[in-house]
């Protein structure tokens, strides 16, 4: 089945990367919602079906493929790997078991979508970057901190893409492009470390010169107006880099659940899955480092220690919520009293590590007189809350400023607000529902169909498409979710998701998790053991 697909690639993709992620990411919503509406249990079996597609009935492949339509749109020209007339001409599609046209289908998207990728990148740059207008107006350093290393980026794209493009010529069936990914990242792939870290900076600079500058603002609306942009904007050019190295570390994750188990191919996926998570976790790491050593220095210029003071900046630390709360004055027993008299104002700053209890005084001043290790904190919900004391828990220091044991009776201003204090206050502390780790048969999912912007350090930021476990919610629309590729946890609106409600598409959700994070320790490995047996 030996096929030359020379340039092919190249010309192959119709969308912009922000378009055909879009278009993707959508369709894989729509694909869950169908999934999740088959309640039939004849249907679908969570040890077969994986969470994309229905099995086809047919046993005449090239008559009913499997239906895979992450890439289908009337309006573009992408395709699907079994709709090119190479691969419909070959015969090849009467012959392959539905699971490996599915397979096919898995890495042919990452494929094409390196290629759309790199017609983004080539556009940034020679649309925007080496725009001579822009040029004259844009001094040297500022231009370095706007664009990076974006060169290094797209140099690494295409050679990653020209990679990719030989192996899919060498056999119209696609033998492994895992392999490829795998040598790429570890390789090459430290440019978009470089790129990421760079971020803040780079939103810094950009809202500076559109406020500064009349004629970048002008150059650069002029420049996002030309039909060549499709409407989109130049920062969303501008983080393309940061959205390539996540997805691409998904679209790994997708091959990895339909390759065989003990494979060759699923230990290769397996190795470039964990090479691609490192990469991320770098950039992550980059961009988070230097916006929490800003935010350190200003915190500790605005605190004055009643007590013994405490260093508040250090590398290993960062802030993880801070926020006004009421403080009950008296005995638990005061209950009586009117709520005015109750509860006082204080105002808490958490670090990963310490917790720091103040109380604001002028001059955006805050007065620390209590503090204590994070470890050494434990909480406990009030019961039975009378309308004065709605939303009131304890918070205990076992050993607190002054090496003693001090209890808080705090009230937050509603039931969210109190569970977020709660959980970060005391991380361990169970949940309402059960978490990723301990590999639970069955537990509330939902998924986003709305992206999410994180606006406090306790957030969690969701993509079009994410699927998270539900730990806890409130009664007042706020969800603690753990994303299950990841596993990072956080607060989110719960009108960013739907809940998936079949339990079959819920088991299959985990036991693909599961299968792509098998690899990240033997403890974890042992664990699911014993849990299938």
């Amino acid at each position: 089945f030996s096929c030359n697909l020379s340039g092919l690639l190249r010309s192959f993709p119709g969308l912009l990367y922000q378009e055909y992620r879009d278009k993707s990411t959508r369709e894989e919503i729509e694909t869950r919602r169908l999934q999740d509406s088959q309640t039939d249990p004849e249907e679908t079996s969570p040890s077969e079906e994986t969470p994309s597609e229905a099995e086809p009935t047919s046993t005449i492949e090239n008559k009913a493929p499997p239906q895979i339509n992450l890439l289908r749109n009337s309006n573009s020209r992408f395709n699907l790997w079994q709709d090119l007339p190479e691969v419909q001409s070959s015969g090849v599609l009467s012959i392959l078991q539905p699971d490996e046209i599915k397979l096919q289908e898995a890495m042919f998207e990452l494929v094409t979508s390196e290629a759309s990728y790199y017609k983004s990148l080539n556009l940034l740059v020679s649309h925007f970057m080496e725009n001579e207008r822009l040029k004259k107006i844009l001094h040297q350093s500022e231009a370095h901190i706007l664009f990076s290393n974006v060169l290094d980026v797209m140099a690494v794209s295409e050679r990653f893409l020209l990679d990719l493009e030989q192996r899919v010529e060498e056999n119209i069936v696609i033998s492994d492009v895992c392999d490829i990914v795998y040598q790429h990242t570890v390789n090459h792939f430290s440019v978009y470390i470089t790129y990421v870290s760079n971020q803040t900076y780079q939103e810094r600079a950009y809202k500076q010169l559109l406020q500064d500058k009349p004629a970048f603002r002008e150059v650069i609306s002029q420049l996002e107006l030309d039909p060549k942009c499709k409407g989109l904007s130049f920062s969303s050019f501008l983080i393309l880099p940061f959205q390539r190295i996540t997805r691409l570390k998904l679209l790994v994750q997708n091959i990895l659940k339909k390759v065989e188990e003990k494979s060759d191919r699923e230990s290769t996926a397996l190795d470039a899955h964990k090479e691609l998570e490192t990469v991320v976790k770098a950039c992550n790491e980059g961009v988070r480092k230097m916006s929490r050593t800003e935010q350190m220095i200003s915190i500790q210029k605005k605190l004055e220690f009643k007590i013994k003071s405490v260093p508040i900046i250090s590398h290993s630390r960062w802030l993880l919520k801070q926020g006004e709360l009421q403080q009950m004055n008296g005995p638990k027993t005061s209950r009586t009293l009117r709520t005015k008299k109750l509860f006082r104002e204080i105002y808490l700053f958490l670090f990963n590590d310490l917790l720091v209890i103040c109380r604001q005084i002028p001059g955006d001043k805050y007065q620390v007189f209590d503090s204590a290790p994070r470890g050494l904190l434990r909480v406990e919900e009030l019961e039975d809350q009378g309308q004065s004391l709605a939303n009131v828990f304890i918070l205990r220091l076992l050993e607190n400023a002054d090496d003693r044991e001090a209890s808080y009776m705090l009230k937050a201003s509603s039931q969210s607000e109190m569970k977020r204090w709660m959980i970060s206050l005391a991380p361990n502390r169970r949940t309402k529902f059960v978490s990723f780790t301990s590999r639970l048969v069955d537990c509330p999912q939902i998924q986003c169909v709305h992206p999410y912007v994180a606006q406090q350090p306790d957030e969690l930021s969701l993509e079009l498409a994410d699927v998270l476990n539900i730990l806890d919610k409130t009664d007042d629309g706020w969800i603690f979710g753990e994303r299950l590729h990841d596993q990072e946890r956080g607060w989110f609106p719960s009108s960013m998701g739907e809940e998936i409600l079949n339990p079959k598409i819920r088991a299959q959700n985990l036991k693909e998790c599961f299968r792509v994070h098998k690899s990240d320790d033997s403890q974890r490995r042992k664990l699911g053991s014993r849990n299938r047996q």
